[in-house]
């Protein structure tokens, strides 16, 4: 999603008033990509740059967690030279 557009959806939760306090709340999402055979080995050769092979086709979907807890499924894409990800199913 780009940086000026806003999440949108049946009802968002900036048009609802308990909402409001709680939207400027930090939380941290994160994806989790399951590396098949990925040894302590390979996690020390790891360098700035090091690129590693997942395995997995560009649009395979993968859990996403927010503050650790899963939340819904997303499937990664190339969008020119950045990877995005779109959210395809919520929990």
């Amino acid at each position: 999603m780009p940086e000026n557009e806003t999440a949108k959806g049946p009802n968002p939760p900036a048009s609802n008033a308990a909402w409001a306090e709680a939207l400027w709340l930090p939380c941290q999402v994160s994806f989790v990509v399951w590396i098949p055979r990925f040894t302590v080995g390979d996690l020390v050769r790891l360098r700035l740059q090091s690129v590693v092979d997942s395995h997995r086709a560009e649009s395979t979907e993968i859990e996403v967690e927010l503050n650790g807890r899963l939340i819904g499924w997303a499937e990664l894409e190339s969008v020119g030279e950045r990877l995005a990800f779109r959210l395809t199913e919520l929990a």
